[in-house]
């Protein structure tokens, strides 16, 4: 068959939108480096394929399959059941202020009025608490 046509492949697949399909997924599979089951005849994969399904030498149900596959997505991945985990440990020292003792941060603004208490905060921030 030195030409292929449309009207060749219809008599084996008479939905023309399907035989265009199945056609560009095996033009696809060959360039992937599939086996030819008919002489290539200095011809590209697209009507390769289309020779292949004329002349019935190739199987349509795996190249349906072939198809689904191809444009299945991937499901998407489940969500994490764990908590996020905190980046930087609490106990970490992470503003850079004076390291406190328990027992001195239960004890620590007790007793203090509000003025005492922006001092401290003050003094600790060396005056950047001021707006």
């Amino acid at each position: 068959m030195a030409r292929v046509t449309v009207e060749d492949c219809v008599e084996r697949i008479p939905n023309r939108f399907e035989l265009v399909l199945l056609a560009a997924q095996r033009a696809r599979n060959l360039s992937r480096g599939e086996e030819l089951t008919v002489d290539r005849d200095n011809d590209k994969n697209p009507v390769v394929a289309l020779r292949e399904i004329a002349d019935q030498t190739i199987g349509l149900e795996q190249i349906r399959g072939d198809l689904i596959r191809s444009l299945a997505r991937a499901p998407e991945p489940e969500p994490a059941d764990e908590e996020v985990m905190d980046l930087i440990p609490t106990e970490q020292n992470i503003f850079g202020l004076q390291d406190v003792s328990p027992e001195e941060e239960a004890g620590h603004g007790a007793g203090m009025s509000a003025e005492e208490l922006e001092a401290a905060i003050e003094a600790e921030l060396g005056g950047r608490a001021r707006r």
